[in-house]
């Protein structure tokens, strides 16, 4: 039972949160919601209450006696004249309602898509890896659709609604007092009663949502990876683990299905005891209060249009609660601390000659092990203009040490200063944009050749474009395509080889021309004459810039300044090709074997 308590007070906190984000974006448009409130009473007072009130005017006229022809308009123009204005302003105010709607909506939608793309953009790449891409984008749509859903149901039935409550009783009070407290005992009963149903409904809400971005998350997985899963013949092992979130889903909106259900018959028994108690005033009303025919018609008329929105009540509550069901994991994700930060008073890094130090460096990812420290206290002094290999085996931290150099991940213990700067309290954009990287895996966009080459430069010209797509062996298959550099590489590149899309990266890189250079496999895709000729590129890039590169296989390190042995997080040899090959060491094992040295012996 504790447990229960305690995840409904959890989710009744991040309802509260999500308002709250939907409260900001609406203030910034306060003087349209405004509007949009009172739009919505007068199209309620207007045709909900006006027509009945003017009718009954007209029949208690009727009632009291024979009106002659020629006296009809005299006796009735007024009131008809007032009929028709007001409908006239019912219909007005029905237009506003929608256009100040729509005026609100779009505005906030704008708003809370760039608040949701400023978190997740800069949320640091571990919060990244530990999602599925398609269920943030999913959660973020739904994020968006949560306030639509919202604002139209509190401005088209809630507001409606509780001004119908409050002309209703303000009417009925001064014609029908008796009638009126009765009316009003009986909407207490039947608001209590919807939110305490209500609040059982909502955490069930927010488990379908959840079950809603699993499944989301799933079939994104499976489709973007969906060579994997021909070329491995595992469909039906996809199936099933799809299969299993759709039960899921399944089973979440089962469960609020029958709570809403449950809330449904509830609400609706006593709509029906309002109706019967109307039922009896209006047939005893005469005789018993001496209540004009008029009178009775508005009383019924009025009870009737309240108790059909109290109808209604049921979808709107669950429509309420589907929107910030919706919302819910987004406002988490909203919630949520950024890993990386830039200190309070961070400030650009200026990088006059590109010297790295690294002091007693310590960290350890979260799902490791106590004692599983991807670097343990490492330290390594680069001076400027240096080029630098990491060589080890997999596993051995190479690839986290260029990932906190670029502050991807924050550091836990140690320092890394560039140019005896910190790199965790200058600002992260600066920090990135004097290193330039070129990772394992292209990062390309669906964009196009030059667009993806000028990422890193946008104003660029198209000769500087050019040339780097030349310097990294590029230009030549570029040249080929039907489109040149206006062809589209695809989601991820996919229309691309992988030695294709590595020369865009590489080119990009070019391009950049950072003082820092950090390359993680950079050539690994490459057949032996890319790599030959993209390795004479990169070297007349690295000339003057402090450069790491990261690599297995050890031809292109081999050249280098400097060759860093890495195992267990820590340096265990460093020295030139030559130094290191003569050692019986690591370096000159993992030599032997790429090179076929060892058959020899």
């Amino acid at each position: 039972m504790g447990k229960k308590t305690d995840t409904t007070a959890s989710g009744q906190s991040v309802t509260r949160r999500t308002l709250h984000y939907f409260m900001q974006v609406t203030a910034n448009r306060k003087g349209m919601f405004a509007a949009a409130i009172l739009v919505s009473m007068g199209y309620s007072l207007f045709l909900s209450y006006g027509n009945p009130y003017f009718m009954g005017r007209i029949v208690d006229l009727v009632s009291v006696e024979r009106v002659s022809p020629d006296q009809v308009l005299p006796t009735f123009g007024p009131l008809v004249a007032a009929l028709i204005l007001t409908n006239l302003l019912g219909q007005i105010c029905s237009k506003l309602q929608d256009y100040t709607n729509w005026k609100l909506q779009i505005g906030a939608a704008y708003d809370l898509a760039r608040l949701c793309f400023d978190t997740l953009s800069n949320q640091s790449m571990t919060f990244h890896t530990n999602r599925f891409g398609g269920s943030l984008v999913a959660q973020t749509s739904k994020f968006m659709s949560g306030y639509r859903d919202l604002c139209r149901s509190f401005l088209f039935s809630i507001v409606p609604t509780c001004a119908s409550v409050f002309f209703t009783m303000s009417i009925l009070g001064s014609v029908v007092p008796a009638y009126a407290g009765v009316l009003g005992a009986l909407l207490v009963v039947y608001l209590v009663a919807a939110y305490l149903m209500y609040k059982r409904v909502l955490p069930l809400n927010a488990g379908a949502a959840s079950a809603q971005s699993r499944l989301s998350g799933e079939l994104s997985d499976s489709v973007t990876n969906i060579l994997a899963v021909k070329t491995c013949g595992r469909e039906e092992f996809e199936r099933q683990l799809f299969d299993a979130a759709n039960e899921q889903v399944r089973l979440a909106e089962s469960a609020r299905m029958r709570a809403s259900m449950n809330r449904g018959v509830v609400t609706a028994g006593i709509i029906v005891v309002i109706m019967a108690t109307a039922s009896v005033f209006t047939a005893g009303g005469n005789a018993w209060f001496n209540i004009t025919p008029g009178n009775l018609i508005m009383m019924f008329t009025y009870t009737y249009t309240l108790t059909q929105q109290f109808n209604f009540i049921n979808i709107v509550f669950q429509n309420v609660n589907a929107a910030l069901g919706d919302a819910h994991d987004m406002t988490v994700i909203l919630d949520e601390p950024k890993l990386v930060q830039d200190a309070p008073d961070a400030l650009p890094l200026s990088v006059r000659e590109g010297a790295i130090d690294i002091d007693d460096l310590t960290f350890s990812y979260a799902d490791a092990r106590k004692d599983g420290f991807a670097l343990d206290h490492f330290n390594l002094h680069i001076p400027a203009g240096q080029r630098v290999g990491l060589v080890g085996r997999s596993g051995s931290g190479k690839t986290t040490l260029t990932s906190l150099l670029l502050r991807l991940a924050d550091i836990q213990s140690g320092a890394i200063r560039i140019d005896g700067q910190d790199i965790s309290q200058v600002e992260q954009v600066s920090l990135r944009s004097q290193i330039g990287y070129v990772p394992q895996e292209p990062l390309l966009f669906h964009r196009t050749i030059r667009e993806n080459i000028a990422y890193g430069r946008p104003d660029a010209s198209e000769d500087e474009i050019l040339a780097a797509a030349r310097d990294a062996n590029a230009l030549e298959f570029i040249e080929k395509l039907p489109a040149g550099m206006d062809t589209q590489t695809g989601e991820r590149g996919v229309k691309l080889s992988g030695g294709q899309r590595q020369r865009i990266a590489i080119a990009r890189a070019i391009l950049a021309d950072c003082p820092i250079l950090v390359l993680d496999e950079a050539t690994s895709a490459l057949d032996s004459e890319s790599e030959h000729l993209v390795q004479d590129a990169l070297n007349n890039l690295m000339k003057g810039r402090t450069c790491i590169v990261v690599a297995h296989r050890l031809s292109t390190v081999a050249s280098l300044d400097r060759i860093v042995v890495m195992s267990e997080g820590r340096v265990i040899e460093d020295g030139t090709h030559d130094q290191l090959t003569k050692e019986d060491g690591i370096y000159a094992q993992l030599w032997d074997r790429q090179t076929g040295s060892f058959l020899e012996a």
